[in-house]
């Protein structure tokens, strides 16, 4: 790959200058607007990731950006702006003397303080930073190295034999690997610690390669591979302005402050955790803590005490579980939900009574979370709700690779938990071919946090961006508040043989209300020639309440048939057409994609017994 030429000096000026007055149009835009759910307009214009990095470097300095823990033995480490922005700079000046201007530069591994760093190097100053996903197999990986013409690879120690195996392949530009563990030097890779040492250094005798390294506002910067839950994997080509306008518009409709500590628990290779739960807190001066693990996250909760958590609806959906079966253990739940009921009432008159009687539940999150926000795919709402009875804020947004990813969000003091979001004030949204009925149509957005396009794939870019308008291929209907509701996805649609739209999301949400049901997938069965389309339920049980009710040595008939009790009250308030008609048992987790979604082109995840 070559790099891109350097502009020259006067021109590079005048495109920084265009750059700046487009984010002072924004940071203008949101002064200005007239949107009712704009709570908070003490946002500042950034015209790219380094300007968001150097001015938070300036007003937060001395703040905590980062909390890691060395062991889990060990307590949380704090790492300052300050020197998260000498760290950059040290790494990144090291980058250009490796000869790594302008090319493209691959991050892998687990979340950590050293992958943010690797990160921020990449796209601030270097060249286009490429996030892969750490659960991809070797095959996969080495495709995607390839495809995007990765020059640089950092990897946490867990990936250094995939590399040596990769490194020299056929097609394969790697010319430097970097280890983000350790300090040792191997011949066939450098250490962070020895990248930052070098780097630090040559700034010491004056080198500012990186420090003056020119960054455009709108030529891509992240390269993201994404497939979903359907198809091959497209590269996601995003620019400084598709993340700098998800930046600066989001908090707009709910607050975010230094003092907030973010708990960061999804895979950061993924752009919902990337641009919300890593850069937006850089750019408002809070503070990201990253979770060990799943095995130890109630340590963590309790240990750095945070104010968010973002997840997806699985993450939210356990909490929700283990608190009510704890509860019922201790044989409060009666106390519990007679106490939430009052609490309703009191709360309108400024009275909270959870702050007491709830402690003990929110004591679990470390006692100072504030507000959870779910995205990713769609969540009950009486999940939402729930949190919001026991005090903590909770919101659902809505959002796309292809979009940086937010689309729209809920306002923190308007939410409709039921709503996947409210098109945020500068994002447009409408709904190509809407039913006459229903209002159910393709879900369409536009605005600067639209993608410039699939890397390499002109004709899949045509597929969906049309006139400035990204099609999602998401199925639903935005209500006259510019609410944007879901009910399916657009390749997963179910149409029976009487021409009736069936979206198996909408089913899956049914069956998810029930404590019995763990996971479920809802298809269609072409095996059954008949008049009747036949839509199956593959459900994985959730196993403590089936020993709960069962006890441990249930059998497959005894489950099928309570299951069979769950799908019965859920058809009994569905058309025809819709209703589930065979259910399958399944005993193993479903293949599922790194984002926690079921793969439903996988044929084995309909597989189970059915009862």
């Amino acid at each position: 790959m070559t790099p891109r030429e350097l502009l020259p000096a006067e021109e590079y000026k005048k495109i920084k200058e265009e750059d700046m007055a487009r984010a002072q149009a924004q940071y203008d835009f949101i002064q200005n607007t007239k949107d009712p759910y704009v709570y908070h307009r003490d946002q500042r214009p950034v015209m790219d990731i380094r300007h968001m990095l150097e001015t938070s470097a300036e007003l937060f300095a001395d703040r905590p950006a980062f909390y890691e823990k060395p062991s889990h033995k060990e307590p949380y480490k704090v790492t300052t702006y300050r020197q998260v922005k000498a760290d950059v700079d040290a790494v990144g000046t090291a980058l250009h003397a490796h000869d790594m201007r302008g090319k493209r530069i691959g991050v892998i591994g687990e979340n950590c303080y050293a992958w943010t760093l690797a990160y921020l190097s990449a796209v601030c100053g270097t060249g286009v930073v490429v996030p892969l996903d750490k659960e991809l197999r070797q095959d996969e990986i080495e495709h995607l190295v390839i495809e995007a013409e990765v020059a640089c690879v950092f990897y946490t120690k867990n990936y250094t034999k995939l590399f040596e195996k990769i490194c020299g392949k056929e097609g394969v530009q790697i010319e430097l690997c970097v280890n983000l563990d350790g300090d040792t030097m191997e011949p066939h890779e450098v250490s962070l610690a020895a990248l930052k040492a070098e780097g630090a250094k040559l700034i010491e005798e004056g080198n500012r390669d990186f420090l003056d390294a020119q960054v455009l506002r709108q030529g891509m910067g992240i390269l993201l591979y994404t497939s979903g839950t359907t198809g091959v994997a497209k590269g996601v080509m995003l620019s400084h302005e598709n993340i700098c306008t998800d930046l600066m518009i989001p908090p707009m409709v709910f607050l975010v402050a230094p003092d907030d500590i973010f708990f960061l628990i999804l895979p950061l290779h993924h752009t919902y955790a990337c641009t919300c739960s890593f850069l937006i807190p850089l750019y408002k001066g809070s503070s990201v803590a990253f979770c060990e693990g799943l095995r130890y996250i109630t340590d963590n909760l309790k240990e750095v005490k945070p104010t968010m958590i973002l997840g997806v609806p699985l993450i939210f959906e356990n909490f929700h579980r283990k608190i009510w079966q704890n509860v019922r253990k201790q044989g409060k739940e009666k106390l519990l939900k007679r106490i939430i009921k009052i609490n309703r009432v009191t709360k309108r008159f400024g009275v909270n009574l959870g702050k007491v009687f709830f402690k003990q539940i929110t004591d679990t999150f470390g006692g100072r979370l504030q507000r959870i926000i779910c995205g990713g795919a769609a969540i009950d709402p009486a999940i939402l709700d729930g949190f919001i009875d026991l005090g903590v804020g909770a919101l659902q947004g809505y959002g796309l690779t292809e979009c940086a990813p937010i689309c729209a969000l809920n306002p923190e003091h308007a939410a409709r938990s039921a709503s996947a979001g409210y098109l945020l004030a500068g994002f447009d949204g409408r709904i190509e071919e809407p039913d006459p009925e229903t209002g159910i149509g393709e879900i369409c957005v536009k605005g600067d946090n639209v993608m410039l396009g699939y890397y390499k794939n002109e004709e899949a870019t045509n597929e969906v961006l049309k006139d400035g308008w990204y099609h999602t291929g998401d199925y639903g209907y935005i209500d006259k508040d510019r609410y944007v509701y879901i009910t399916g996805r657009k390749k997963s649609v179910i149409i029976t043989k009487t021409g009736e739209n069936v979206f198996p999301e909408e089913l899956e949400y049914l069956l998810g209300r029930s404590d019995l049901v763990a996971e479920s997938m809802v298809w269609q069965s072409d095996a059954d020639i008949s008049a009747d389309s036949v839509i199956v339920a593959t459900i994985l049980p959730d196993s403590e309440t089936v020993t709960d009710l069962l006890g441990r040595d249930a059998t497959n008939e005894a489950i099928g048939k309570l299951l069979w009790s769950e799908v019965d009250k859920i058809n009994a308030d569905l058309p025809y057409f819709k209703k589930i008609k065979r259910v399958v048992l399944r005993d193993a987790p479903f293949d599922i994609t790194t984002s926690k979604k079921i793969k439903r082109f996988v044929i084995t995840n309909r597989d189970g017994i059915e009862v």
